[in-house]
């Protein structure tokens, strides 16, 4: 999974960057400190598999990983190529997700671009340089499906429902907001544009914020409202307490938390976030030789699931066997706990229609 980063310069991009991923990204208060994107990978905190490896001792422990990529603060006219603005868009283009951070805290130390904190404002600014952006990729495919079209009429659909989004999005709408219908949501689904992508509004908010109740705050609150109206989702977030808790141990990050009234960090709330917006699930595989964490779509079929670890898997796929993570641990501490689970019944046998669901632990046969 692909995360990227967006927002206008100096609203805490990078700061909250560096914090969840120890990568380093350079981040200071004037405009376009990150040229280059910085790319970190993230492991995915799962206290499943942190168990898991407790009773099976495995040789290997892999986690699932979330890539961030950071590319410099947008500013107005970036589509246009200001501040270098299109060479960053072509950075995130491929990404999963879009993380949108907008500054929600008061800093007059800290340089705001448009010189006051509006967060409405600054998501409009990006959301406008997004559009105009992708409007350039629909003229592309516009110019291509007609040309198309006078050898082949089937393309006649394609070119009346690329006109229409042009028209919707030169109005102001992200794709995302325009209504299609199946068929046409299909041709959408080909073309890569920005503002197609789920989208997570990081509210970069003071420590206060958080110590005095995050609803008190009325950018806060602007910006669910904003998020409610095009389906996007909103996590509140201190990017300068995510970069101290980056230098604390477990047990101080643990205590900080709990002064915070917070039971999970920024980046667990972060990944937590993502996973729902994007429909995913982790199902787990478990041994002396590895114990690992597979990211999948909720509704993936075993042998779809299989297919993540080796195609092999996939082609030659028998079946499924299947234990629920809680049934077996309530089984036991140990390697033994898994024929315990079979003893009680605990243990499926699962075909190729079984649709697998989070937690499932799996040992998968096939044969090829």
């Amino acid at each position: 999974m692909k995360l990227g980063i967006v927002g206008l310069p100096n609203v805490g991009k990078s700061t909250l960057f560096n914090a969840i991923t120890n990568a380093g990204a350079q981040s200071a208060n004037y405009p376009f400190c990150t040229i280059e994107p910085n790319v970190g990978m993230v492991s995915v905190p799962d206290e499943r598999l942190d168990k898991l490896a407790e009773m099976y001792h495995p040789v290997k422990f892999t986690t699932a990983v979330i890539e961030f990529v950071d590319i410099a603060g947008l500013v107005k006219g970036a589509s246009k190529g200001e501040g270098l603005g299109n060479k960053f868009l072509s950075h995130i283009r491929e990404v999963d997700a879009i993380v949108h951070v907008v500054r929600c805290f008061d800093n007059d130390d800290i340089i705001h671009v448009e010189g006051s904190v509006d967060p409405s404002r600054d998501i409009e600014t990006i959301n406008l340089e997004l559009i105009l952006s992708d409007l350039e990729v629909l003229e592309r495919r516009l110019d291509k499906a007609a040309k198309a079209l006078k050898g082949d009429k089937s393309y006649q659909a394609e070119v009346d429902f690329i006109k229409r989004l042009i028209s919707e999005m030169e109005a102001g709408k992200t794709a995302r907001a325009v209504e299609c219908d199946e068929g046409e949501g299909a041709i959408l689904s080909t073309i890569e544009l920005l503002t197609s992508k789920p989208v997570i509004y990081a509210c970069n908010m003071s420590e206060e914020d958080f110590q005095n109740g995050i609803d008190s705050n009325e950018r806060y609150n602007a910006v669910k409202a904003i998020a409610a109206a095009e389906g996007a989702e909103t996590l509140p977030i201190c990017a300068s307490l995510e970069a101290d808790m980056a230098e604390m141990s477990d047990d101080e990050k643990k205590l900080f938390l709990e002064e915070l009234g917070l039971d999970k960090s920024g980046l667990d709330r972060l990944i937590q976030t993502c996973y729902s917006l994007l429909g995913l699930i982790s199902y787990l595989t478990a041994g002396q030789p590895e114990v690992r964490a597979w990211t999948i779509k909720k509704g993936t079929k075993a042998p779809q699931a299989a297919g993540k670890i080796h195609s092999d898997f996939e082609k030659g796929f028998i079946r499924a066997e299947v234990v629920a993570y809680k049934d077996l641990i309530n089984c036991g501490s140990d390697e033994k706990a898994l024929i315990a689970a079979r003893e009680k019944g605990l243990v499926r046998s699962e075909g190729k229609e079984y649709v697998m669901q989070d937690g499932d632990v799996v040992h998968f046969l096939f044969n090829v």
